[in-house]
């Protein structure tokens, strides 16, 4: 039996995928390590928006380079695709906040958005 091999998605793709799901992963540097965190994500005008929330490590992203990443995984456990996205994650101003998002994990007044402009995008899929 042949291998199956990821192929390689264009970045229009990539972005159409990513915003057909609601969940991903941050990657971020917090205290000089590591972290990870998911969160509920909508892509507007080709950018990731998720919220954060006061005295989360989440605001140790802010202003520095971010990684985010989601995929889609299939029934029978496969992944079927995956994308990777890199750019800087900033704070969106509450004039700029699109209405369309709403997080179903949110419920604090205090929370904001945070907005990644995708610098590098890379994903990959399945073929078929």
């Amino acid at each position: 039996m042949k291998p199956v091999r990821f192929h390689e998605l264009t970045r229009d793709e990539s972005l159409r995928r990513l915003a057909s799901v609601r969940v991903g992963r941050i990657v971020f540097t917090h205290q000089a390590l590591p972290a990870i965190r998911p969160v509920h994500h909508v892509v507007d005008a080709g950018q990731v928006i998720i919220h954060g929330h006061p005295g989360a490590p989440l605001l140790s992203a802010l202003d520095t380079v971010v990684a985010y990443e989601a995929d889609g995984i299939g029934a029978d456990d496969t992944i079927g695709w995956s994308v990777v996205v890199t750019g800087v994650a900033r704070k969106i101003a509450a004039g700029e906040v699109p209405e369309r998002y709403q997080d179903p994990w949110d419920d604090d007044e205090a929370s904001y958005l945070i907005r990644i402009r995708p610098e590098l995008v890379s994903g990959f899929g399945l073929p078929g």
